[in-house]
């Protein structure tokens, strides 16, 4: 059986985002979105990933996961990186997923994101919101944030995740991490607690269901700063998503107070570069002005979309027009501006004119 550590050290040395470990199948790494094997590894037996997930649990977690057959947690190499972790059965074996999480935050320049996000930071209260598929940045986005606030002002920040991912440490803001199952039982309960614990800025690891939802515009509306994450592609879609989460009979009163809170929407994908090896995200930016706020308002949500068109002067951006400008610039190759564009016809068009 292979050492866990060699393989998770491998995988990250080699730049793998991703590393899998099913049975019937050697380690698979995922590098710049590609998955394929690792070199020098035989093919993993059931009893291996077994023994991988008994090494990384405690008892309590070991037994939560053979009532569940899921858990999430994180593990770290120390001195290299830490990984979320996802623990799983399939076909009545135990495979693994981890995600690789640099020790180090990024700075916000490093993250090649729209100037205008810099500035999110500098709000002092209501919710910014980082959508966007399963690995297109959104944590790494929001790490990058917490850690700018920590180095320039004098904050209280909790963050609520599931698991802890980037770990900070307290410089000029005092930081508290709290992970889901360990410190505290589920989001909801973490956010209603944290509005007594003086906090100026709360990060949820993701806005996940109703209760979650409403705890967090809650806690922007009692003037918190409260950063989040959705699986959403784009920003007119993810106020839907909020909106419909909850019964009919509520819409219009979440629609009020939303217009009220949001103060932005990050919408990310990543991309393949073509310049250099590596990826580089495509953003939309929608920033809440008064247009915004009366589309959520008055239930005219898709037209946000021209809304955002019409405000670039005030840094807001389509995602199609984010694709555009790194093809244009050479970063990154049509494939792969076509794969990604919400209208890839009107795309081509559009370069073609």
């Amino acid at each position: 059986m292979s050492n866990l550590q060699e393989i998770l050290r491998k995988g990250f040395e080699s730049g793998a985002s991703d590393v899998h470990l099913v049975p019937g199948l050697p380690p698979q790494f995922r590098i710049n979105t590609v998955l394929a094997p690792a070199d020098g590894y035989g093919v993993l037996r059931p009893s291996d990933t077994a023994a991988y997930v008994k090494e990384m649990l405690n008892p309590v977690q070991l037994q939560r996961f053979e009532e569940k057959r899921d858990v999430d947690f994180s593990t770290e190499i120390e001195g290299l990186a830490r990984f979320r972790v996802n623990a799983h059965y399939q076909r009545s074996m135990v495979a693994i997923a981890f995600r690789a999480i640099p020790d180090r935050v990024p700075a916000l320049a490093e993250l090649n994101l729209p100037a205008v996000v810099a500035t999110f930071i500098d709000l002092p209260r209501g919710l910014v919101l980082v959508t966007g598929p399963t690995g297109s940045g959104k944590s790494t986005t929001l790490a990058a944030m917490i850690d700018a606030m920590n180095r320039r002002f004098q904050h209280h920040i909790i963050t609520l995740e599931d698991p802890v991912e980037y770990e900070f440490h307290s410089n000029t803001c005092i930081i508290e991490q709290r992970e889901v199952g360990i410190d505290v039982p589920h989001f909801a309960s973490g956010l209603r607690h944290a509005l007594r614990q003086d906090p100026d800025i709360i990060l949820v690891g993701e806005m996940r269901d109703l209760e979650t939802i409403a705890a967090a515009i809650t806690a922007a509306e009692t003037g918190h700063l409260v950063l989040s994450t959705l699986h959403t592609q784009n920003a007119h879609q993810t106020v839907e998503r909020i909106i419909d989460v909850y019964p009919p009979e509520q819409q219009n009163q979440i629609r009020a107070m939303l217009a009220n809170t949001l103060q932005a929407v990050v919408s990310m994908t990543l991309l393949k570069r073509q310049d250099r090896p590596g990826m580089v995200p495509a953003c939309e930016i929608m920033v809440c002005n008064s247009a915004v706020r009366n589309c959520i308002r008055e239930n005219r949500i898709h037209e946000i979309p021209n809304v955002i068109e019409t405000n670039r002067a005030r840094g807001m951006c389509t995602l199609d027009d984010s694709i555009k400008g790194l093809y244009l610039n050479g970063v990154i190759a049509w494939e792969q501006a076509a794969s990604k564009a919400v209208r890839p016809e009107a795309l081509h068009r559009a370069l073609s004119a």
